[in-house]
């Protein structure tokens, strides 16, 4: 029976598949052999023991369902059931497996297998994310639009200008990615507490060759698990993302409203519905959807902290919590991040209603342009605003155009002409760096 909607519901194979039981099985086969390895090189077990070891640590050798079976009938330990079963296959290498290690010497490498993995796929979808935004945001460079604040008309603004905001946000999370790599992505092979005394005078070295022949990192002063401070770090950084993928999608249900309408999430096929009894609707359901995944994402860091709170060198309370966390986080944020692109790439955009809910407020977005343009006439900044407030308040309470409401002003009028109101009253020509905005982040990236 399936319990959680990942298994049915959410997620990709692929990166179910690096977090999956099979996967994670080899991960920990690809630690044995290493170690193996390593013991062979420095003379401590026999090249043809390593060899055996390596060509059988695989899980088409070593069947996973078997590895649960050992474990649940008779030894009631993972990796011992793992170290049985492997074994069985090994001959007279038997005796050389997991040589001096402890547990989380195998585990803690093995998950940092499964985090490079996919931290993999998580950049490759935010390369594809940050490639859709560029397109978008140069496609929209020129696109006005209302710029709001408080959900209210601030000034104008282009579109392009909003995509580029969250293209350069994008941007600095691969960046993070790729610098945190160093951190995140670390095993372990220094024995029962950390000492490395079970590995002999070799100790260090025993650690670095594993870790180099796997193509990772190391903790270099552990107890008997790697630094959950790595995890942490991680596990906020895919938490960022999301909310970084929850507010864009959040926009797009806002600028989806009927009322407003300035661009909308696409149907994804001719047939789809948007509801089972108002057949008219086109509800924004894969923008929700990401809101919704990005909050259970997000419910993860708290355990993840806790983790990190051990007594001593170690005890098992961050085990089953990190069988949970780890994987959910990964999957969802990869299928967030793959809704997220399709949201962008499919996205609708009503250049027509953006024009129309610019002229909205009859004038009342290019106050703040006369008061700066009243500012330049020798108008005190302070007076000049004051002016545009009263005008302002009473342009919306009187339901007029703005402009016929500072024409009353005498004082205004005193420096500015009415052609010249005109031209400072047009959205297009106050839209500051909008455009060049635009064109250095989409250079930049």
């Amino acid at each position: 029976m399936s319990l959680c909607p990942l298994d049915y519901r959410y997620g990709r194979p692929e990166m179910k598949n690096v977090f999956g039981k099979k996967r994670y099985t080899q991960r920990l086969l690809d630690a044995e052999a290493a170690l193996a390895r390593a013991h062979a090189q420095l003379g401590n077990i026999p090249q043809e023991a390593a060899d055996t070891i390596t060509e059988k640590a695989n899980v088409d050798i070593v069947d996973w369902r078997e590895v649960e079976r050992v474990e649940r009938e008779d030894t009631k330990h993972d990796i011992m059931a793992l170290v049985k079963v492997l074994g069985c296959h090994c001959g007279d290498a038997e005796g050389h497996i997991h040589l001096g290690a402890t547990s989380n010497d195998i585990i803690d490498t093995a998950t940092a297998l499964q985090i490079r993995d996919g931290l993999d796929i998580i950049e490759r979808d935010l390369d594809s994310l940050k490639e859709a935004f560029k397109e978008r945001a140069k496609e929209h460079r020129d696109t006005i639009m209302v710029g709001r604040t408080h959900a209210q008309h601030g000034i104008p603004i282009t579109f392009g200008l909003k995509l580029a905001v969250y293209l350069n946000e994008i941007n600095r999370h691969i960046a993070r990615i790729r610098e945190g790599k160093k951190r995140y992505v670390a095993g372990k092979m220094s024995g029962a507490v950390g000492t490395g005394a079970s590995f002999g005078e070799n100790a260090e070295k025993i650690q670095q060759l594993v870790m180099e022949d796997l193509g990772i990192g190391y903790e270099e002063a552990s107890g008997q698990i790697v630094g959950r401070d790595r995890h942490i770090e991680l596990m906020c950084l895919m938490a960022n993302i999301s909310t970084t993928l929850q507010r864009f999608a959040t926009e797009i249900r806002n600028l989806q409203r009927p009322e407003i309408m300035e661009a909308a999430e696409a149907f994804e096929i001719e047939k789809q519905v948007g509801s089972s009894t108002m057949a008219h609707k086109k509800n924004p359901i894969t923008a929700e959807n990401i809101c919704g995944l990005a909050r259970t994402l997000r419910g993860f860091v708290v355990p993840s902290f806790d983790n990190n709170i051990l007594w001593h060198e170690r005890d098992l309370t961050n085990s089953s919590s990190e069988r949970i966390t780890l994987p959910h986080m990964f999957v969802l944020l990869d299928d967030i991040l793959v809704k997220s692109e399709t949201l962008v790439r499919n996205l609708e955009v009503f250049p027509e209603n953006m024009k129309r809910n610019l002229e909205l407020g009859k004038g009342l977005i290019m106050g703040e342009a006369v008061m700066i343009h009243l500012s330049g006439k020798g108008m005190s900044r302070q007076e000049a605003h004051e002016r545009i407030r009263k005008a302002s308040m009473k342009a919306r309470a009187q339901d007029r155009w703005l402009k016929e409401v500072l024409m009353e002003d005498e004082k205004i009028m005193a420096v500015l002409t009415e052609d010249e109101l005109d031209e400072v009253m047009d959205p297009e020509r106050y839209i500051g760096r909008s455009r060049e905005i635009v064109d250095e982040v989409y250079e930049r990236v």
